[in-house]
């Protein structure tokens, strides 16, 4: 039987502001992807979601993006391979203090927005992202769109590399997403949502907004957990994987340094 992780970034309020209804979503997922700071998030969002997650045995990651809280991280910043690699390292440094603090295990992370869009068509971008990864702990997962640069340096350097596919996002002839400005971008159905996720999990290919079939590999299914009425898709994706004979699974996790000699 087919098994795919289901994930949604999460943890993207800050202060007094809230973005989506993290609490009513997670019980639907077996991943959640939290916001570190810099694009959304703050201390106390960071630990409120890791707790959560934590209570309902969801696997925790972390979700870095650009310095933007103005943009939501969903501008792109033109950086250099260094400045990448440090905005990963005391992004993931962050959410990992949270995460040691519940005592529980930080299995991932996955770059948000605009870094996440770049990162799949820019190798400089995806190569110092994977290096900031397997510096920090090689163990860590990668979570990158399937078929992307991201996926491509994580697999180089020796990462555990989990291919990503989107439900409520429509896809370009070369594998990309249509970017957020243009129309078409979000599927808002959930019908239609939910005849993409079963096409890339049982037949490996999703149709492109200009009607072309592309290949995908689906190890883990991300929703957008900011989105308007992100908590019915979420259930009813859920409710269709389980009827498909789908298994909710979340990716399995080993941390290498427990093998290393003391």
């Amino acid at each position: 039987m087919p098994e795919i992780d289901f994930n949604s970034d999460l943890g993207e309020g800050f202060s007094i502001y809230r973005a989506g209804d993290d609490q009513a979503i997670l019980p639907h997922l077996t991943s959640a992807n939290i916001a570190c700071g810099f694009h959304a998030g703050d201390s106390r969002t960071m630990r409120a979601t890791v707790a959560l997650a934590a209570t309902l045995g969801v696997a925790v990651g972390a979700h870095p993006g650009f310095d933007d809280l103005q943009g939501f991280g969903r501008r792109r910043m033109t950086l250099s391979a260094d400045e990448v690699y440090e905005l990963v390292v005391y992004q993931v440094g962050a959410l990992s203090g949270f995460t040691a603090a519940a005592n529980i295990e930080l299995r991932h992370v996955k770059p948000h927005g605009a870094l996440y869009n770049l990162a799949a068509i820019h190798p400089q971008t995806a190569d110092a992202i994977c290096s900031a990864i397997k510096d920090i702990n090689p163990a860590l997962m990668l979570f990158g769109l399937s078929g992307s640069a991201l996926v491509t340096a994580g697999e180089k350097q020796g990462l555990k590399v989990v291919k990503e596919v989107f439900a409520d996002r429509s896809y370009q002839e070369d594998g990309t997403l249509t970017p957020r400005g243009k129309p078409g971008a979000m599927i808002e159905s959930v019908h239609e949502a939910i005849d993409q996720v079963l096409n890339m999990i049982h037949l490996g290919e999703v149709r492109t907004l200009q009607g072309v079939w592309t290949p995908v590999k689906a190890h883990t299914l991300c929703i957008h957990g900011d989105q308007p009425g992100a908590v019915a898709f979420a259930s009813a994706i859920r409710q269709a994987l389980i009827r498909e004979g789908v298994i909710l699974k979340r990716p399995e996790y080993r941390d290498h340094r427990e093998q290393l000699p003391g």
